[in-house]
């Protein structure tokens, strides 16, 4: 008997992470139809007509109509009560504390098949979604992690594709090779996300805020905390658009993401997610990574102004400067 028994789909997060957890279970059951989205979509109740005990949930926050649960961010873990209830009813939570949601699945799908094709880029995948990543590997911006920025909720027949080949046992040179002329084309694009966020970025009691609001460019944690340097502990990337929405990716909510410099000799010792859950119920992630979005100042139910954000950055850096305090883990 398989843990994918009844379950016909997949609801995955869209990143690397997210689309290896869906590859694992799709290699073990290539039927499944497999659904990507973002964490605020599931919470904000947008996609609960994905859901039902027929469905898998990775990487993604908990929903008690699932049928089989896989994670391992500690602010989407069902508390014990939640988990005890949902089991009952049939529900499979695999919660692990793993480097990686695909790590989590492929501990759990290892005995049934053979993934060794998987095997060469697990290591990676773990690095990439934990902070694991070397500042010199990162900045050789591989083809790897040029497939990792890749991906994206705008252009979901490119998911498609990649999650098709790695559950299909395509090995990873193959891959790589088959995309060669949009990753070679990232790499342009990561000198003009490089500029922008040297241009937008400013350290505040050893918080890097890079604000890439309004500007349709997006950055990861490491690239601000790679042109920050040490003297950042962690970093605050602020992106989207003021009329934005979270059912459009072309034209996403105004959200911010906090991620722990990985690239310092010293680990993080704070809890960021204590910035993305401070003002946004919905938010969330892991100590080291986690996001949220920007609120109505006063939790006010309207369009977002200008001085929203500036209302948020104020309270997240007042929190900040306790962190000694309040945000220990």
């Amino acid at each position: 008997m398989s843990v994918l028994d009844g379950i016909v789909r997949v609801v995955a997060d869209s990143d690397l992470d997210g689309l290896m957890a869906a590859a694992v279970l799709k290699a073990s059951k290539p039927e499944l139809d497999v659904h990507f989205a973002h964490p605020a979509l599931l919470r904000a109740g947008s996609i609960d007509h994905l859901i039902d005990r027929e469905t898998a949930i990775c990487d993604l926050p908990f929903h008690e109509d699932c049928g089989l649960y896989l994670d391992h961010h500690l602010t989407n873990r069902p508390n014990s009560e939640q988990q005890s209830v949902f089991e009952r009813q049939g529900g499979i939570c695999h919660w692990r504390d793993t480097p990686s949601a695909a790590r989590a699945a492929y501990d759990l799908m290892k005995s049934e098949l053979d993934l060794s094709h998987l095997d060469e880029v697990m290591p990676i995948v773990d690095a990439l979604d934990s902070g694991g990543i070397s500042l010199e590997d990162f900045m050789q911006d591989g083809p790897i992690i040029r497939l990792s920025r890749s991906l994206s909720l705008s252009d979901p027949e490119h998911m498609q594709v990649v999650l098709d080949q790695f559950a299909s046992g395509f090995s990873l040179a193959e891959i790589l090779q088959s995309h060669k002329s949009r990753l070679d084309a990232l790499t342009s694009e990561r000198e003009i996300q490089a500029k922008a966020v040297k241009e937008n970025t400013r350290i505040v009691d050893r918080l890097a805020i890079c604000d890439l609001s309004e500007t349709g460019i997006r950055s990861n944690g490491y690239l601000v905390t790679a042109i920050a340097g040490p003297e950042a502990i962690a970093c605050c990337v602020i992106h989207g658009y003021m009329d934005g929405s979270i059912e459009d990716p072309n034209h996403p909510a105004l959200g911010a993401s906090f991620y722990a410099n990985s690239f310092r000799e010293e680990d993080n010792p704070y809890d960021l997610s204590m910035l993305a859950t401070l003002l946004d119920e919905t938010g969330g992630g892991h100590a080291n990574a986690c996001g949220c979005r920007v609120q109505p100042a006063g939790g006010a139910n309207r369009q977002l102004i200008q001085s929203d954000k500036d209302d948020n950055l104020e309270k997240w850096l007042n929190l900040w400067a306790n962190r000694d305090n309040k945000m220990l883990r």
